[in-house]
Order: structure tokens, then sequence, then C-alpha cells
């Protein structure tokens, strides 16, 4: 994930990640736990708030270039938790080099007491090392966890030795994504509303927009290209983006050797050719991409994030003009196929990524009190609504929080300023999306948020469940690692080179030497390995 998307995940709570058929193994809870607070009919709880918590202080690192921890204490919300559970928190900060620092403080002996990071190899690097608590002897006392995010969840977390150490963030059992199309709505409109469902439409659409308005990018693919992994999922029914292999039959194959991908990359060089696409998608940067949306410089933008940007540009344009902005559209595809079958979001019940409790830590049950009190429905509404008396009193017999009179009446920029959100590490996807849903009908239509209204209408509707596809990596360290390390530079490289080739004939050309370098790498014995993990996914699965 690059850095927009990654910070837009964290303070947004929206439902995860990049890319809804198929049933997640995850089973929130029917019923409130025992130690949580009782659902309001009144102002009054009925149980203590935050009662499961024991009072602690801890370390916290992000193990992320682009995230900066924020001070705590500083907003309402953990200002609130600090005086009244008695949780206090000190950041530790990556300092745009989480790699090096992540490195140092495992080779000193100096982690932090919590870490977020991805599932996966440095998880089990940590793990294999001693250096991580079980979370196993806390899940019967502190049952948020294990009631929402169910046992098979769970137990595709568990590592080898069958114990579990990672706690993850928004998980789900309901899908999810914020991927897609987004067009700009005045731009589409002088053109003359034209249909825009397949890709020869957008391409016809595209040289129009191009004709005649020379200040316009005609369709934005983001930071580094990641628009194009999005444009992937419009070229075959049911077939989000799988980085780096291409599942076929029962076995991973080649990405390289993949013909959606190639058709996917010849599609996009063509559009890069004629100029229809921005020409400095692999220099520019996140806020560059913002800078054009919320000056209305860009006619379709696709990605693996639209809904937030979307949101924040399409709120600009309209303070300024009421009827410019932008509109979701169906994810665009490939001419015949069924567009209720295109997916071009992915999503995992396994959520994101996952914090580890290190065994620095001087009481890491109280820690643990802490993260499943917020990952239970009080958390969960406080860290993404704000506390009890500020936007809202009480909360209704499902747990949804009623608004009150400034929760009606405060424009989301001015909301956005408490940084609600920010601080949820361990997301509970489902019930925050189907929680923030129904607080957003509380609303007139005009008032009701615009990223909200962008999922409910769309990017939850084209998102498959890919939990069969986590946890493939292999250890860094290992062969396995070393080679996945090699292909993915051949990947990036002929990813870039194919976008800027002068023909059809150079791209086919660059892939199918890239394939050969791959395998001269090791590829096969890597695509073996994962096979073998995605298998014994789908067996813990069953």
């Amino acid at each position: 994930m690059t850095a927009v998307l990654c910070s837009v995940l964290l303070m947004s709570g929206c439902g995860g990640g990049n890319n809804a058929t198929v049933q997640s193994t995850a089973e929130p809870t029917k019923e409130p736990v025992a130690a949580e607070t009782a659902k309001a009919t009144d102002t009054a709880p009925a149980v203590a708030v935050g009662s499961t918590v024991k009072p602690v202080t801890f370390s916290y690192y992000s193990n992320y270039d682009w995230d900066t921890t924020e001070p705590w204490g500083k907003d309402s919300t953990t200002a609130w938790i600090r005086d009244t559970l008695k949780v206090n928190m000190t950041p530790i900060q990556s300092s745009g080099a989480a790699e090096t620092k992540f490195s140092t403080m495992i080779a000193s002996g100096s982690l932090p007491d919590v870490i977020m990071m991805d599932r996966g190899a440095n998880v089990e690097r940590l793990r294999q090392a001693g250096m991580l608590v079980a979370l196993d002897e806390y899940l019967d006392q502190y049952p948020n966890l294990k009631n929402n995010a169910g046992e098979a969840t769970l137990g595709m977390l568990r590592s080898d030795d069958g114990k579990l150490y990672q706690f993850p963030n928004w998980y789900t059992s309901s899908p999810n994504g914020n991927g897609g199309w987004i067009i700009n709505r005045k731009i589409y409109k002088e053109l003359g509303s034209p249909k825009l469902e397949t890709y020869d439409d957008l391409y016809a659409y595209l040289k129009q927009v191009k004709e005649k308005y020379s200040d316009v990018i005609p369709l934005e693919i983001g930071a580094k290209g990641r628009g194009i992994d999005t444009m992937y999922g419009g070229f075959a029914e049911n077939k989000p983006y799988l980085p780096k292999a291409n599942p076929v039959g029962n076995a991973l194959e080649s990405i390289f050797e993949d013909p959606i991908f190639t058709e996917n990359m010849l599609y996009a060089s063509k559009l890069f050719r004629e100029k229809l696409i921005t020409q400095d998608a692999f220099t520019q940067t996140g806020n560059q991409v913002t800078e054009k949306l919320v000056t209305g410089r860009v006619a379709v933008f696709v990605e693996g994030d639209v809904v937030n940007p979307g949101r924040d540009a399409n709120n600009a344009l309209r303070t300024l003009d009421p009827e410019s902005g932008y509109d979701i559209i169906w994810p665009i595809h490939k001419a015949g196929l069924d567009a209720k079958k295109i997916t071009p979001n992915n999503y995992s019940s396994l959520g994101w990524n996952v914090l580890v409790i290190t065994k620095k830590a001087k009481d890491p049950e109280a820690i643990f009190s802490y993260l499943d009190w917020v990952t239970g429905e009080e958390g969960q509404r406080i860290l993404n609504f704000g506390r009890q008396g500020l936007y809202w009193d009480e909360s209704d017999a499902d747990g949804v929080p009623i608004q009150n009179e400034a929760g009606l009446n405060t424009p989301q920029a001015d909301k956005d300023k408490e940084r609600i959100g920010r601080f949820n590490w361990v997301g509970n996807t489902t019930f925050i999306d189907q929680t923030k849903a129904l607080m957003d009908a509380q609303l007139p239509e005009e008032k009701q948020n615009w990223t909200t209204l962008a999922q409910k209408k769309v990017t939850w509707n084209t998102s498959k469940n890919f939990t069969e596809f986590a946890n493939l990596d292999p250890l860094p360290d290992s062969e396995e690692g070393t080679i996945a390390t090699a292909v993915n530079d051949i990947y990036q490289e002929v990813f870039a080179k194919a976008l800027y080739a002068k023909s059809d004939d150079e791209v086919r050309s660059l892939l199918s030497k890239a394939n050969e370098d791959a395998k001269r790498a090791g590829y096969g014995k890597l695509l073996k390995f994962q096979t073998e993990r995605w298998q014994n996914n789908l067996s813990k699965m069953k």
C-alpha cells in the first residue's frame, strides 16, 4: 500500500483494503458481552464505561515509512481515554525509515511494547526469536476479539506453533473496499453524459476530454500507477488482482503468463502512448494527486482507494460550484462481460494489518484489555464517532449512536479536526461499516457522507473475498524470500517499462523477457511455496 491509501485506511474506518460473493468465515457476536456497556436507552450506562480495561502505559511503534503517530491526549478522544480509562501511550516514530528502524530495534533488543505491522514474514521473524507475547490466555477473559472476529479468522492468524500472536486490524465478516472509478461530474455533463461502461467507451471518452480540456488529466491512475492494478479487475469476471501470481485451478502460476495481466498492460500502455493517462505516474506523490483532484483537473480517476480522496475533492469543488464535484460509477469493464461480476476490490476476513505485543511490555494483559475494549462495540463507538456527549449522547438498541444537534449540524470537515478514528488500531470493519451507514441515514441526503454513499452504492458490492490468499509471503531471509525480492524487482521494472512501451509488440516482448528472468531467479520454487500456503489456507477455512 502507498502512503495515501494506508493513511486513509487508518483514519477512515471505511472497511479495509485495496480491493461479494463469498461468505466470510468470521462470525460477529449477536449480543453484547457482559463486560461491555449495555446498549444505551438513556445517557446512564448500566455498566461502568470501559470497566474491563486495566490502567496501563505502553510504547507504540507503527512499522511504516509514511505513518507518524500523533501525540496522545491532544485530541478529545484520547484525552478522554487517558483521563477516564487511565490508559497512556508513548509514540515511537519510524521517521520515514521503518525498515532500518525495525531492524535496529531487533538487533539492539530495544523493542517497543506494541508494534503495528503487516501480517506474515516480519511477525514470524519476531516470533521465532521469542520476542512476542502469545495472546491466547486473554481471549476468554476479554472476549470481544474472539466473539467479533470468530474462531475461523483467529485460526488463520495463528502461527505454526498453534498460538495467536497477532491482533488484527480491520478484520471483517462482510464485503468492503474503496477501489474503483470516479468521474468529474461537470466535465461529464458538458460532454453530453455519454455511455461509460466498457473500456471501449472509456477510450472514446478520454479522447473527447483530451480534445476539449487541455489542462485536464483524462485518466488519473494515482501514485506509482496503482490504478492499473484496479483496472485489471475489469478484464475478467470475479478476478481482482493478486500481486505476482495468477491462480489457475489448484496452483499459482506466473503473473507474466497471465493473459488478463497482459491485456491490462496493453490497454494501459496504449492510453499512456496517446497521453490519455497522467504522464508522471511514477514520479508524482500522493499529495500531487490530491491537488489535481481538489482543483478539478481530473476527468476520470481509477485507484485502489477513490472513495476517500473522492469525498475530499467533491466537497472542495462543491464549495466553489454546487454543480461540480465527483461521482462514483460502476467499474468499467471489457465489452461482453457481466457487469455484476466485475470485482476490482478484494477483502480478507483477516483485515489489513496487525498489532503484536512484545515481551518488553511490563503488563501485556493490561495492553490486551485495552485493545480488546477498543475492538468491542463501546470502544468502536468512541474511537470512530467521538466520546459520548460530543456528537452523540445515546445509542439505540443496535449500538448505533444517535446524533445530537452538534452531530447533525457540524460539517464533516470540522468533525475531521477532532482526529476521530485516528487511533483505532484494531478496527472492527463490519460493526463500523454498518453503524456509520445507519448513522448517515439519520441525516438529510445533502448532508450524508459522500464516502459512505459511494461504498454502499458501488465499492462494497464489487468486492471479492480473498481471505484464501492471505499469508503467502515467505520469510525475507529464507531462500523463497530471496527469490520473492528478486521477482518483485523484476516485476516493478517491467511494470514501468511496459507502460512506457512504444508499441504492443514491445509490451509483449518485455513481459516475455520478465518471465524468463523471473524463472532464472527461481520463480517456480516461489510459486510452489505459495501454492502450498494457499492450499493450506483453504484447508483451514474448511
